[in-house]
């Protein structure tokens, strides 16, 4: 996990930068939230790939609109979907709720099929 941070690191740094400027991706998610994303749920080699295609389609000859990551993932068994943060062998107990007035907000990712067997995509839900 500690190589993804060496790869986000920049992105994050590029993005706290950048909200000083006008917005000028035509995509949503915008073109350094999705490199973000995809080196957060893919290998660095494919999400290199990914995020240069995506910056190279964000100008005028391209349309623009909505571009969710896609990402290969394989199901977890229904034992470690109940909690994904389990050793395995162990049990532990569900993750606490956050209290609705520390004015936090929890992020979720969810993993919705595409239209490739073996293939999703990956939108970002937030819980109010």
């Amino acid at each position: 996990m500690e190589f993804r941070r060496f790869f986000i690191a920049p992105i994050r740094g590029y993005q706290y930068i950048s909200r000083m400027l006008p917005a000028s991706c035509r995509y949503y998610p915008s073109c350094s939230e999705y490199a973000a994303w995809q080196f957060r749920f893919n290998r660095p080699d494919l999400a290199l790939a990914s995020s240069t295609l995506r910056i190279l389609r964000c100008n005028q000859l391209f349309a623009g609109g909505i571009d969710y990551p896609k990402v290969r993932w394989a199901p977890p068994a229904p034992a470690e979907a109940a909690n994904p943060l389990d050793p395995p062998g162990r049990l532990l107990a569900p993750l606490p709720r956050s209290n609705p007035t520390d004015r936090k907000i929890d992020v979720q990712y969810w993993i919705v099929p595409a239209q490739k067997p073996g293939h999703y995509l990956i939108l970002k839900a937030f819980d109010d």
